[in-house]
């Protein structure tokens, strides 16, 4: 993953089969709480995608967002995953650190089964590999029910 300095900050690469520029953040630009990997997953526009897509989000040591590969774009209502895909990014990197993230098409960040079960085996794979997982993310959308359009897994202590 490639990191270019610009007067305003650095910006961020998507690595797929091409690599392609997808926004601008602030040098430094931590992942410090939930907020802040919400915030990151709404300036990339996925709460308007219609199928759920799985990202990986690699950190330095120090917090700092170096980039993010998408794993999987699934269905409606679900995106498979596989730790081997989830961890390829952040091993080449050499990162100790990741946020998972999702979106939920529905609307409704609320955790299914599955991605609860789906989260604590990527958490014990992190382990085997030796990188942390900090948190995983599910982004939905606003709605008058809810304080947030997001779950953080960490703060409702599902990691």
């Amino acid at each position: 993953m490639t990191t270019t300095h610009t007067s305003n900050g650095k910006s961020v690469w998507e690595y797929s089969l091409n690599r392609r520029k997808v926004l601008e953040i602030r040098e430094g630009e931590k992942a410090k709480c939930p907020e802040d990997i919400a915030r990151f997953l709404r300036a990339l526009g996925v709460q308007n995608e219609e199928q759920e897509r799985f990202l990986t989000i690699v950190l330095d040591a120090k917090n700092n967002i170096k980039g993010f590969v998408t794993v999987t774009v699934g269905l409606v209502d679900r995106a498979p995953v596989a730790a081997r895909e989830v961890f390829r990014a952040a091993i080449l990197q050499g990162a100790s650190k990741v946020v998972l993230a999702h979106q939920h098409p529905t609307g409704d960040p609320t955790p299914s089964a599955q991605d609860i079960a789906c989260t604590r085996e990527l958490v014990a794979a992190g382990k085997i590999v030796g990188i942390e997982v900090m948190d995983h993310v599910i982004l939905g959308l606003p709605s008058p029910t809810r304080s947030r359009d997001y779950i953080s897994f960490r703060e409702e202590n599902l990691l």
